[in-house]
């Protein structure tokens, strides 16, 4: 086995789950580089339809490629992990989990990105990935997730929804894709508050 097979083997630790005909799935680093094209439509369609994920609108192709190449590399250094959903061919959605670097942070990882395409919404989609996304969490032993999300939008009131805990909100803290400040909801949840078997 190549060095950099070995890695993706390693990275690779939540597998497939399907349902409906969307599959659930960690994605290695060399396979999220050969899939990039899907990658970069999921990102530009979620600021299209006003996301607030560090851009503004029009995003070019190639400042998302960039993006997500950067990504890339750090899932391939072990630094977040990357789980799609995909019905058949078709990146229909996506979440990260990143790892703190720092020795007193082993505990807790940050959710990152959590998008589906537009013509995709309302099938569950975000709710199997963050479940997919738990479970992932379990496995490397992380037991506190934090997230921050868009105030009065709809993953604002999805993670409130889903047993998140919401700690508060931050004003103006980053701009939508057409430039206007908004602010921004601060959440958590702890894991082993969880029974077993409850994200399986």
């Amino acid at each position: 086995m190549s060095p950099s097979a070995e890695c993706d083997a390693h990275l690779v630790t939540f597998s497939a789950a399907s349902s409906g005909g969307i599959v659930v799935r960690a994605m290695a680093p060399t396979e999220a580089e050969e899939r990039m094209r899907g990658l970069v439509a999921l990102l530009i369609d979620s600021v299209e339809g006003g996301a607030s994920i560090g851009f503004h609108y029009p995003l070019a192709p190639e400042k998302a490629e960039t993006f997500w190449q950067r990504w890339i590399d750090e899932v391939a250094a072990g630094q977040r992990r990357l789980l799609i959903a995909e019905h058949g061919e078709t990146i229909v959605g996506c979440v990260m989990l990143a790892l703190p670097a720092f020795e007193n942070g082993f505990n807790r990882a940050d959710v990152q990105k959590l998008l589906v395409l537009r013509s995709y919404r309302r099938r569950g989609i975000a709710r199997r990935l963050m479940i997919g996304l738990e479970t992932l969490g379990r496995d490397l032993g992380r037991r506190l997730l934090v997230l921050d999300s868009s105030t009065d939008t709809d993953g604002n009131h999805f993670y409130s929804a889903t047993g998140w805990t919401h700690v508060g909100d931050v004003p103006d803290y980053a701009s939508l894709p057409d430039g206007r400040l908004h602010p921004t909801s601060l959440f958590y949840k702890q894991l082993e508050a969880l029974q077993e078997g409850a994200t399986a």
